[in-house]
């Protein structure tokens, strides 16, 4: 079976991290930032979702994109599939710190994923949780992660939408913005604004 393949375990490995790198290029994956990873391992294997899970397949995903969040210093939720309701993995203290509500089920292979599975087994302190709102996500095999991202999602291209057999997409997430014609988005132009366009420079007037 090709998902014991050394070879092309390394290979999936090495797509994973492109991937990643990409991603994270496009959006602040720094300290106190949440990764949202939904994966079908029978899709990365050219299989149906949910069809033909893999383990082997499961770990290299996860320790891929474990070693990356450590690197990185952002935190993971796993996603577990809908037979889980697309409850989530992620660390009790992650869980604590953002006040998500915690959920009792343990994810195995067929039901919450091996990717899921992988995670909760990896993790001294995992937990489950219902849902999360996470800064920025990865989707390979066409999960369905947009219930657990932030609003406003924006896509993102990177050099690959495949790893494996499976379609990948990834997407940021920005505030939502705000006003009519007249708002300014950008800090630099509204710095420019008020202090250039107005001939004034910082001390001429109280900003209270």
């Amino acid at each position: 079976m090709r998902e014991q393949d050394s070879a092309w375990l390394a290979e999936i490995r090495r797509e994973l991290l492109e991937c990643l790198e990409d991603l994270a290029a496009a959006a602040d994956l720094g300290k106190g930032r949440l990764l949202v990873v939904g994966a079908s391992t029978s899709e990365v294997c050219g299989h149906r979702i949910g069809s033909h899970t893999s383990v082997a397949v499961g770990r290299a995903l996860v320790e891929t994109l474990m070693d990356f969040a450590d690197g990185n210093g952002c935190d993971l939720a796993f996603q577990c599939c809908e037979h889980l309701n697309r409850a989530l993995v992620v660390r009790r203290g992650v869980a604590a710190a953002r006040g998500y509500t915690e959920v009792s089920a343990v994810p195995v292979p067929g039901a919450g994923g091996s990717v899921a599975a992988w995670a909760y087994f990896t993790w001294p302190d995992a937990c489950l949780v219902e849902r999360v709102e996470a800064d920025a996500g990865v989707d390979i095999g066409d999960t369905l992660i947009g219930m657990h991202l932030r609003r406003v999602a924006v896509p993102v291209r990177g050099r690959r939408n495949r790893i494996g057999e499976a379609h990948v997409v990834m997407a940021r997430t920005r505030p939502p913005l705000v006003g009519g014609s007249r708002a300014v988005y950008d800090p630099l132009e509204a710095r420019r604004r008020l202090f250039d366009g107005g001939r004034m420079s910082m001390g001429e007037e109280d900003m209270g």
